[in-house]
This record gives structure tokens, sequence and C-alpha cells, in this order.
């Protein structure tokens, strides 16, 4: 449909900026990270790292250094490039919207309201940042929801159930025929 086609590469335009920009500026972008590390950090058990252990236990104990999660900014910035521009050409539209409803995800969880106190200038770009994250994730999950006017996968199994059982029904009635004559 014409609408599909000019929505999606509109859609993606969002999701390619950021990527680029995680891309380019992949420091601003670890800050953020840093940052929301740090306020979850304060919110959690001075335990909770060595708990949870791995990367994840790392990261809530600070010992992730800036290259470190400036690299993991530049990979999912690359992550959100692929998975937007697979969404804007019509590849496999629908798993590319779920994977970048699923990249849209931590860009919600960084821009939470933890930590420390800011600004109100800076207050006021974090929930910009919020709110704008949370409504593309819930574009993508609708846009991962479309069909194209295709049956889904329950329609299609519920009816070839149905399908499968009338053969019976008719192979029954046959065999009961032919088989008396």
């Amino acid at each position: 449909m014409l609408l599909r086609r000019a929505a999606r590469p509109m859609f993606a335009t969002w999701f390619v900026s950021q990527g680029l920009d995680a891309l380019r500026h992949p420091q601003g972008h670890a800050r953020i990270v840093r940052d929301a590390l740090d306020g979850l950090r304060t919110r959690l058990p001075e335990d909770a790292g060595t708990r949870v252990g791995g990367p994840v236990g790392d990261a809530l104990e600070g010992r992730v250094s800036e290259e470190q999660l400036a690299t993991v900014a530049r990979v999912h910035g690359a992550a959100l490039v692929v998975a937007a521009a697979s969404l804007a050409v019509g590849r496999a539209p629908r798993t590319a919207s779920l994977t970048l409803a699923a990249l849209t995800l931590p860009i919600v969880l960084v821009n939470l309201p933890l930590g420390r106190k800011r600004s109100e200038q800076e207050e006021r770009e974090r929930t910009e940042r919020l709110i704008r994250a949370a409504g593309f994730t819930g574009g993508a999950l609708l846009a991962g929801a479309d069909l194209e006017g295709r049956p889904g996968v329950g329609w299609r199994l519920q009816h070839a159930r149905a399908d499968r059982a009338h053969l019976r029904q008719a192979r029954a009635r046959w065999a009961a025929r032919h088989s008396a004559a």
C-alpha cells in the first residue's frame, strides 16, 4: 500500500538520526548512560553489583570506562541505523520494527528521572528525550504488529485446523459411501 511505502521511511528517520548521532558523537551518549548508571547506583543496595555480577555488575559498580560506554553507544547506534534502514526500504519490516522497539527501550531507560538533581533546562531536555523515545518505541511496536492486510499466524492456524477437520469429515463420508457399495 502506498501509505506504508511513504510512512515507513519517514518513521525510520528519527531512528537513523539517533543512530548516526551515536556513531558520530558517542561521548555525549556515554555521558548520558553514565549519568543514568550513577542515578541507578544511588537507589540500589551497595552490594547490588557484586550480586548481579558480569558486565551489568561492573556497570552498577562503576567499573566501566568512558571508552567502553562510548563503544556500546557506537554499537547501539549502528544497530539503530541498520534496523531503521531495513524498515525504510521495506526489508523484513516487522522484524526491523520490533528490533527498533527493543533498541529504543534502553534510550527510554537511561532517560528516566533518576539520580542527581539537574537544572531546569537539563530536566526539560531529559523529559523530552524520554517522551520522544517512549513515543517512538510505541510506534515501532505498532509497525511491528502491522500485518499489511494479511492474516496473522493465529488466524492461519485456526483456519488450517478447521480446513483439516472438514477434509477428514469429507474423507470419512466418501469412505462410508464407497465401502457400502
